[in-house]
């Protein structure tokens, strides 16, 4: 491999055009074949990330620039939720490019990225993107991100990035506004200029940290990592260095490098290379590849400890089985053991009963793409409502905050203070978007912003923009207030008549439509009022011999509200599940039962 090489990883919050520049430098350097179409966002390989347009997983490409540079770029995820996948691909680069929207600045996942990659001590590139957007205003987002960057303590060094003004969507980048250019010529020449060649050792015993693990059908596992010291060849003997210090030997049958959306099979690599090595079954993120005859361990990555956790439950309704292939306590639990092994940011514990799991990971979003990616293989299952965990620090009792960003119109901004106000959260700022709109954050208990999400779309009809992340471990706060309104439960099982539904709109929103299955303790809608009411959904209209002149009353049903997995899992209170299946998605009681619901209520 070129020793010409540069290794940068790309952050940037979410949809603020990182996916999109990847693509274009992968177009304007060469790399691709003329023949080969990519399409957009080449890098959300994950159906997932198609979907919501966001990046959920680390991924990286190699880039042929000139005639002998090879630029290895790591697309890494914006949300803060999946800062397990940033702080360990961090540990493969010698720079980074911060990804900044002309007209919205530096945001809260853009700040949580940045402190991890000053704190490693990278040089930033400071990339403003969307330039040619209205309501920009580049030179300020400059001057804040400067400002982002000395109160996340970044060194004299640091501070003396250089800015490359862009726009990803149209194909184009430059050193000052005033310039005219058609193409990223000057962010491959700043990337060159400003990221320094990896350091390392090609004569020192072979070290490799497991970065990620991957699978093929063909080679079997898969370990990609970057070469910190000595050379790696295949057919080679190796030991891999356990985080519990035990040592296991294997043989290199594969190495494979990376250009443009491929992986070439290669013979040899040496230290600074991010390569994938195959041929070794059993490594975990964090272990060492080394040496046979000298295994010296690398340090173990640190990532942060999850802040949420949920009980997963094995699916026992009554509809259970009828819609998923994979509903067995092993089945989930062979599942959740495979997920950890390469989502390091995640935890899986087993509990008193043998059919519920504790899952605690980053954020509802962390979670929630698990049990995303769950249902869409055939899993059935049921979740509880998220909660936070607490730890005693010093004594004292301590729960997680969340940095919270609000863009709101004017009109808005009063009922978004109330609210959260309400639910504990602090006012740090307030300014004036150069849009017109309102910028507030919050300094708010992880706690109050379960469930806020819906209300507060619905409060700032849908116009909204909310984003937050871990800031840290604060005082506990107490009770806070929960849903206001109660719920309307099916009290038969069966499917829904339309007539029946017809009578219940009255009492408050619906979650079904006519001709769903329906069970006992399942939740069919919002109550009005605040208690829950145990209705009827399958009552049928009793037909008579009375005729009265004029014509029946129409049954006019107002469309249901169909809730996602993520509305559904914030939506629920502690007595109440979400049932996740491949083709459903329902809300039910713990305790189906009416009998055992006020039971278990009843004060001792």
């Amino acid at each position: 491999m070129s020793r010409n090489l540069r290794n940068i990883a790309i952050i940037a919050h979410v949809d603020h055009g990182k996916t999109t520049l990847v693509d274009e430098l992968l177009k304007q350097s060469g790399t691709l074949d003329a023949r080969e179409d990519i399409g957009t966002c080449v890098m959300d390989s994950n159906v997932l990330e198609k979907e919501r347009g966001i990046t959920i997983t680390a991924k990286n490409t190699a880039i042929r620039y000139g005639d002998n540079t090879l630029i290895n770029i790591i697309d890494t995820p914006g949300h803060a939720d999946f800062g397990g996948e940033v702080e360990r691909i961090l540990n493969m680069v010698d720079g980074v490019v911060l990804l900044v929207d002309a007209r919205e600045g530096p945001m809260p996942q853009t700040k949580f990225v940045t402190s991890k990659a000053l704190a490693l001590g990278l040089k930033p590139i400071v990339v403003i993107n969307k330039i040619d957007r209205e309501g920009s205003d580049p030179d300020a987002v400059v001057d804040l991100t400067f400002d982002l960057f000395a109160s996340l303590g970044a060194t004299d060094e640091q501070l003396e990035f250089p800015v490359v003004y862009a726009s990803a969507k149209n194909g184009y980048a430059k050193m000052s506004l005033d310039q005219e250019s058609d193409n990223m010529t000057c962010l491959f020449e700043t990337i060159i200029k400003h990221v320094e060649a990896p350091t390392g050792d090609t004569e020192k015993p072979l070290q490799m940290l497991a970065t990620t693990l991957d699978w093929d059908e063909y080679i079997g596992r898969i370990v990609i990592g970057r070469i910190a010291n000595g050379r790696i060849k295949t057919g080679q003997d190796i030991t891999v260095v356990h985080a519990d210090s035990s040592k296991e030997n294997f043989r290199v049958t594969k190495l494979l490098g990376f250009l443009g959306m491929h992986r070439m099979e290669i013979t040899e690599a040496e230290a600074g290379d991010i390569i994938a090595v195959a041929g070794i079954e059993h490594i975990n993120i964090g272990e060492t590849i080394a040496c046979k005859d000298t295994p010296i361990a690398l340090p173990v990555i640190h990532v942060d400890e999850p802040t949420l956790s949920m009980e997963l439950h094995v699916n026992n309704s009554p509809l259970a089985g009828t819609e998923g292939k994979l509903i067995t306590t092993r089945q989930i639990r062979d599942r959740l053991m495979r997920e950890i092994r390469t989502n390091v940011a995640m935890r899986v514990e087993e509990t008193d009963s043998a059919d519920i799991y504790k899952v605690s990971g980053r954020g509802e979003l962390h979670i929630g793409i698990l049990l995303e990616t769950m249902r869409r293989e055939g899993f059935e299952m049921a979740v509880s409502r998220p909660t936070v965990i607490v730890r005693t620090i010093d004594g004292v009792k301590q729960e997680p905050y969340e940095h919270v960003t609000v863009d709101v119109e004017s009109e808005f901004q009063g009922s978004v203070i109330e609210k959260l106000g309400k639910r504990g959260a602090e006012m740090t700022s307030m300014e004036t978007n150069a849009d017109g709109s309102t910028r507030i954050e919050f300094m708010s208990p992880t706690r109050s912003l379960i469930g806020y999400t819906s209300e507060f779309l619905t409060d700032t009809r849908g116009t909204g923009i909310l984003h937050h992340v871990f800031h840290a471990y604060g005082p506990y706060v107490g009770p806070l207030p929960g849903r206001t309104n109660g719920v309307l439960v099916s009290m038969e099982n069966g499917d829904s008549v339309a007539y029946a539904l017809w009578k219940l709109q009255e009492r408050g929103k619906m979650f079904i439509g006519a001709g769903e299955k329906l069970y006992e303790g399942m939740i069919i809608g919002i109550n009005s009022r605040d208690s829950d009411m145990t209705v009827n959904p399958v009552k049928e209209k009793k037909l008579s011999n009375v005729r009265a002149s004029g014509k029946d009353e129409s049954i006019d049903l107002v469309p249901p509200m169909k809730l996602t997995l993520e509305r559904a899992i914030e939506f629920i209170a502690d007595d109440e599940l979400v049932e996740i299946t491949p083709k459903s998605i329902r809300l039910r009681k713990r305790y189906l039962k009416e009998s055992d619901r006020k039971r278990t209520t009843r004060p001792a």
